[in-house]
């Protein structure tokens, strides 16, 4: 009988990557959502939550960042999307299936639209709910009380442009893991 391997297999178990809490380095990110696209922005969004652009990043662990987002109140839906996309929920009782509009989501909770658009994009499990959704902070107007950790001197990160190419590294810039001038915990401000 002949024994049949695995593509890619070659034998050798290789050490999966463990790092300690204390080696996490977590990254404050502004984001101002003015005039960015929901998909787009939120698609951007998303893998600072996970950390996926960092070279410690796993799956099953916590080693994302913390993302601010500002104006979210002034956010775009392309086509006619304001009035075609319906945000759906159940309040439990019989015939209990409410809806609303993206217009109408707007008007009356401006951050939830972004909200939740960027939640749908991560995996429903216990990380997500415990670690990485109150790492997302959402605001409306254009000021946040996160000066202690984002200064007045922090720009936003470049918005999503319509046509990524491959220069475009989380909106960070190349080979880069955090943003200029952004308070990183753990890092001395000269390291970076």
């Amino acid at each position: 009988p002949l024994l049949t391997v695995p593509f890619g297999y070659d034998g050798i178990q290789h050490p999966t990557m463990s790092f300690p809490g204390r080696a996490l380095q977590r990254t404050w990110h502004l984001i101002d959502a003015t005039d960015q696209t929901v998909g787009r922005l939120a698609s951007s969004i998303a893998p600072l939550l996970k950390g996926k652009h960092k070279p410690t990043y796993r799956p099953n662990g916590d080693c994302g960042d913390f993302v601010v987002v500002i104006n979210a109140d002034q956010v775009n839906f392309t086509g006619k999307k304001w009035d075609d996309k319906l945000y759906r929920w159940h309040t439990g009782y019989p015939g209990g299936l409410k809806q609303r509009t993206a217009h109408q989501m707007m008007e009356r909770k401006p951050t939830e639209v972004l909200r939740k658009a960027v939640l749908g994009m991560l995996a429903r499990t216990n990380l997500r709910h415990k670690y990485i959704e109150p790492r997302l902070r959402i605001y409306a107007g254009p000021t946040h009380p996160h000066t202690a950790q984002l200064p007045t001197n922090v720009t936003p990160l470049q918005p999503v442009s319509r046509n990524l190419s491959g220069n475009y590294h989380f909106g960070l810039g190349q080979n880069a893991y955090s943003h200029v001038n952004v308070a990183q915990q753990g890092v001395a401000t000269s390291q970076l």
